[in-house]
């Protein structure tokens, strides 16, 4: 594990850029997720677009682990033993710290 962000208030382009690697991006595949019900409730309720759920709420994605890509499988396997689900949300990139959802 190179890197752990906790998606908290700022959400995930406001808290996974935090600790991206020196000269990455990160680029996460919005759908690679299954989001709880509440937040389509709340962005459909509150007339919020998609972008700004995205900024302001984790949408289901409580914490994201950066790790080698050739470690995922071990990572996965470890959460999963343990209780925890674990999934590919997307891929470090080279960059300039941004994070990209998309």
């Amino acid at each position: 594990v190179r890197a752990v962000a906790h998606i908290t208030g700022g959400g995930i382009p406001g808290n996974l850029n935090r600790v991206l690697p020196e000269g990455t991006d990160a680029r996460v595949a919005r759908g690679s997720w299954e989001s709880p019900r509440i937040f389509d409730e709340l962005a459909r309720l509150g007339a919020v677009d998609a972008d700004e759920m995205l900024r302001v709420f984790n949408c289901g994605i409580g914490m994201i682990l950066v790790v080698e890509p050739s470690a995922v499988a071990v990572v996965c396997g470890a959460l999963a033993e343990h209780g925890h689900a674990a999934r590919v949300v997307g891929e470090i990139v080279p960059g300039t710290g941004l994070v990209h959802v998309g």
